[in-house]
């Protein structure tokens, strides 16, 4: 996992202004986020990170240059947990937002914006060859699926435990590809084989839920039945006594709420952010223009001057 460090400057805002306190409070959550990454805790760690990206909507100049530097390295990081979770659709949907960003400030200053662009593309690469790597992976679990599928039918009971596995893989795979309703198929398959191998809800009943209704928090329309889901199994965890996923499934619910209340301020933040950027690529090119036509209006003159033959003859 790669971790970006632009060097910033807010020595211009005031001390105590709101804009200090949101630079203060974003700057927090993200170091929070990169030792909860490092501890493995995506999950606390992704909400760590949109967090931080809320506070920024408050700041007063989203075209500031040091603003969008800052805007570069949480959207980096919040690509990282989605490339953690194996959620490669929504990393890249990030990186491209993080390249017009970036965009714009490496036609500012190249030598000091430029290298983040390398790391960036090396992130891009990293997921396409996860993605090349998950679909090779994905025809030898649906492979082995059919195989085991045939010994459920045979009788074989040992098989079924190897069978829920299998489905659950394949739901992972095609989770990380971007099919999120057929990755939901074979979760929702691997969960009814193990209740019914198992006769109640266990642990790993549970957690192939919580795992599912990830999945489903990534289609917008399916977020309220993911809480649902969520609720649902609740009690089960607290009986379970699995404090780990308890933590897990409230974490979902408080996200997948934030998300309802802030849903209209993302899109606003974001159109703002892109037509702002944009705007800024508009005027740099418009400046350049315009100082490389003073630069050649003196060679113009000159060139003039040469050519003009003299009064005298």
């Amino acid at each position: 996992m790669t971790f970006i460090e632009i060097p910033l400057d807010f020595s211009f805002l005031t001390k105590g202004s709101r804009d200090s306190e949101i630079i203060s409070e974003v700057t927090g959550c993200r170091a929070t986020a990169r030792e909860l990454m490092k501890e493995e805790r995506y999950i606390d760690a992704l909400e760590r990170i949109v967090e931080g990206l809320r506070v920024m909507r408050e700041f007063s100049d989203f075209e500031n240059r040091e603003f969008r530097a800052l805007l570069v390295t949480l959207l980096f990081d919040l690509s990282e947990v989605h490339f953690a979770l194996k959620d490669y659709k929504q990393s890249e949907k990030e990186l491209e937002v993080l390249f017009r960003v970036l965009e714009s400030l490496i036609k500012e200053d190249a030598e000091r914006f430029g290298k983040y662009h390398v790391l960036a593309m090396e992130l891009s690469t990293r997921i396409l060859r996860s993605r090349k790597k998950t679909l090779d992976l994905l025809v030898k679990q649906q492979l082995n699926a059919e195989a085991l599928y045939d010994k459920v039918n045979a009788g074989v009971l040992a098989a079924t435990d190897r069978l829920v596995d299998s489905l659950r893989n394949v739901g992972e795979l095609l989770a990380s590809t971007g099919d999120y309703r057929g990755a939901m198929k074979f979760y929702t398959e691997a969960i009814r084989l193990s209740k019914k191998r198992a006769g109640r809800v266990n642990r790993k009943e549970v957690k192939m839920t919580v795992e599912m209704a990830k999945i489903m928090m990534r289609v917008r329309s399916m977020r309220p039945r993911a809480k649902r889901l969520l609720n649902a199994i609740l009690p089960h965890a607290i009986a379970l006594e699995t404090i780990e996923l308890e933590e897990d499934i409230l974490a979902l619910i408080q996200m997948i709420d934030d998300d309802f209340e802030h849903e209209t301020g993302w899109k606003t933040f974001f159109h703002k952010i892109q037509k702002g950027v944009k705007g800024l690529g508009k005027r740099i090119s418009k400046d350049k223009k315009a100082e490389a036509e003073q630069k050649e209006e003196p060679l113009k003159e000159e060139s003039h001057a040469e050519t003009k033959p003299s009064e005298k003859e």
